[in-house]
């Protein structure tokens, strides 16, 4: 399994799966299939798959440390940047399908419905992420920089939850509410956890190292003193 991830063929793979939905659905749309208001079934299918690609981001760190696979690591930017792919045109189908491409009824909504506020809000926290998701922007930004800012997608993922369940308030629909924001909640809780433990195991460690430190010189063999006189010039010293 670890072989086949390293494999050349892997990312244009995983590159192909992750186009699929929207093959789907834009074939869905041209043929007439997506049901009886396709407007509205594309606009909420390409939100349902910013909402899985999110998740499946969020997943890789997890399985990567819990299964040993380093090799899972290379495919998170990919992953990320079709969530923000997918959650650009999951806004663009909404302002176009539904407001006609106008900026100002975009604005009122965006401004009037809380649930279209937040979803808003989770894609603008996912534009630096994705702008700063290469190589480049970690050297210039730093690693620490780099680290503290890509955090953003905790409260990215917290948005998504938000929007999705005002959305579906409406109806009184929960059933995927329920098992999304359960995943989040497991894979945000899974990262709480882990850092809890690193931190709660870092002053023991350290405190063992100082130990370990301390012992080592007690059995180093003390310098022999050659002579008992001090010099006027290692005294001015």
């Amino acid at each position: 399994m670890r072989k086949l991830l390293l494999q050349p063929w892997a990312k244009p793979v995983l590159f192909v799966l992750c186009a699929l939905p929207l093959a789907w659905l834009v074939a869905g749309a041209a043929l007439d299939r997506l049901g009886a208001n396709p407007a509205e079934a594309l606009i909420r299918g390409l939100g349902d798959w910013t909402l899985r690609f999110l998740c499946l981001t969020l997943a890789v760190t997890p399985l990567r440390v819990r299964t040993a696979t380093p090799q899972l690591a290379r495919f998170r930017r990919m992953l990320g940047l079709f969530t923000f792919f997918y959650g650009v045109l999951h806004l663009l189908a909404y302002a176009w399908l539904d407001k006609g491409f106008d900026v100002g009824e975009v604005a009122r909504d965006i401004a009037k419905r809380p649930f279209i506020l937040v979803g808003f809000l989770a894609l603008v926290l996912m534009a630096p992420l994705a702008a700063t998701s290469w190589n480049r922007a970690i050297k210039a930004l730093g690693a620490a920089r780099w680290q503290k800012l890509h955090k953003l997608v905790y409260a990215v993922a917290v948005l998504a939850i938000l929007h999705f369940l005002w959305m579906r308030s409406g109806k009184r629909l929960y059933g995927e509410v329920w098992v999304y924001g359960s995943i989040v909640a497991l894979l945000l809780g899974e990262r709480l956890l882990r850092a809890f433990s690193a931190r709660k195991a870092a002053p023991a460690g350290s405190r063992w190292a100082q130990a370990a430190i301390k012992k080592e010189a007690a059995r180093a063999p003390r310098p022999q003193t050659i002579s008992p006189v001090v010099s006027p010039a290692s005294d001015s010293r």
